[in-house]
């Protein structure tokens, strides 16, 4: 049993190491609904969350309390009032969310303080700091809706969390903001947590919530019977959010989307949908490579892009020098240039730093990555995940259910990504007729 578990945790511990060194000093900022913690999740999460942070991420936490005001509300006869999605907050309305808001802070900073007995955090003190650091103003008329005490974010005091975020603390932040005058708004928890992450210039926003990720089909069309995407680059959301109708409540598809798209247009490069249904959603989200739910990531389409034949110089200058010491096969330079539109490329500044081509065998539903390479001076930034992403994309969209490499130096790039090998008799006729079998090149195989 000893000896299962160690070869089961080495290279588990070996692949997730990387992301602990490179979110190390980032700052997250997660969304919690109110669905979370009247389900129960909360000590789950508060877990996870102390977890997080001992690996030296930086944390904002903004509850939410939809249900816990309504069910205030309820109590004392009232029914919720909705517009648009957003709630109409009258006088007994504020009440209750200023009674559920000071609940929930009491809950989870009772959580984070109780030493989490029995747990992977056993023994850790985790320091939560709150206070007034949102400045509100009336969202007001609308439509002839007044919206009464509900409001939208002024201000965020950006230093203030800053300075408590430097003292190790999490910060943990209410849906309520005030006036200068002192008068008091209910705010919505998205729009609370898309504004601090883009005014804190945040590494990620995660939204922890009651719908697991987007779908889509091949198109990029809706489509509740397809995979969740896991990645989803900033203008396919965008499209997206142009085919649904307005969203209005949280299990609506484009509900927590457009805070996405909100937070990456203004410089939060990857915003995330993840369910709370899932234990552990943000462990796997941020540790694990595929992740658990859907990304939004603001890819700048100057940078990775399809190939055009102007980019077949730049491509040989690139893959010669692993031509030479054997990494790469070498290939024929009129071979690129007719088949230019199967590559994909990541460009800074007008130079090739990454590419890779796509080469499908429809008939046999798989397609392989061919070519890959990322230039050495920007080996380690993430590169090379962003063609395998943007490849493995493609290949779905061909209809591809595999996609296969052959390589004999980075077998364990691949492996750590979801590759397994296979012996090469596995191949597709058609690409099993041009295999080297002196090379004895490794074929590796991930299914979509």
């Amino acid at each position: 049993m000893s000896t299962v578990f160690n070869f089961t945790f080495v290279p588990w511990f070996r692949s997730v190491a990387p992301y602990i060194h490179k979110f190390r000093h980032q700052t997250f900022v997660v969304g919690l609904t109110g669905e979370a913690i009247d389900a129960g999740k909360l000590s789950s999460i508060v877990q996870d969350l102390a977890m997080i942070q001992a690996m030296g991420v930086k944390i904002v936490l903004v509850h939410g309390f939809r249900p816990q005001v309504n069910e205030q509300l309820r109590l004392k006869g009232q029914e919720p009032r909705y517009y648009n999605g957003m709630r109409v907050t009258d006088s007994i309305a504020l009440d209750c969310a200023q009674e559920a808001a000071g609940q929930l802070r009491y809950e989870i900073e009772a959580a984070f303080s109780q030493g989490l007995p029995n747990t992977p955090m056993a023994g850790a003190r985790v320091r939560v700091i709150s206070g007034n650091f949102l400045t509100a103003r009336p969202v007001g008329i609308v439509d002839g809706v007044d919206f009464m005490h509900s409001g939208l974010v002024r201000k965020v005091d950006v230093e203030g969390i800053r300075s408590a975020l430097d003292s190790e603390a999490m910060v943990l932040v209410s849906p309520f903001g005030f006036s200068p005058t002192g008068e008091a708004f209910n705010l919505s928890m998205e729009e609370v947590a898309t504004r601090v992450a883009i005014e804190l210039k945040a590494d990620k926003l995660l939204f922890l919530t009651e719908v697991p990720g987007i779908r889509m089909d091949p198109t990029g069309a809706p489509d509740e019977n397809n995979p969740i995407d896991t990645e989803l680059p900033l203008d396919a959301a965008r499209r997206l959010l142009t085919q649904l109708p307005s969203a209005q409540v949280p299990t609506d598809v484009g509900f927590y989307l457009q805070h996405c798209v909100r937070a990456c247009e203004h410089g939060v490069e990857r915003s995330h949908i993840l369910p709370f249904s899932t234990d552990g959603a943000l462990l796997l989200e941020i540790y694990v490579h595929d992740g658990i739910g859907t990304m939004v990531i603001d890819e700048k389409l100057e940078e990775l892009r399809e190939a055009t034949i102007d980019d077949v110089g730049g491509i040989i200058q690139l893959i010669e020098p692993f031509e030479r010491d054997g990494t790469l096969v070498k290939r024929d330079r009129t071979e690129i240039e007719r088949d230019i539109a199967s590559y994909t490329v990541i460009e800074h500044d007008g130079v090739i730093f990454g590419c890779a081509a796509l080469h499908p065998y429809l008939e046999s539903k798989t397609a392989e990555m061919a070519a890959v390479t990322v230039s050495p001076k920007s080996q380690g930034t993430g590169d090379g995940e962003k063609l395998l992403k943007r490849i493995e994309q493609r290949a779905r969209a061909l209809g591809c259910e595999s996609m296969f490499v052959l390589t004999t130096r980075t077998m364990h790039w691949f492996i750590k990504r979801g590759f397994q090998p296979v012996d090469p008799e596995w191949l597709p006729e058609a690409r099993k007729a041009k295999y080297n079998w002196s090379r004895k090149s490794q074929v590796l195989v991930k299914k979509l």
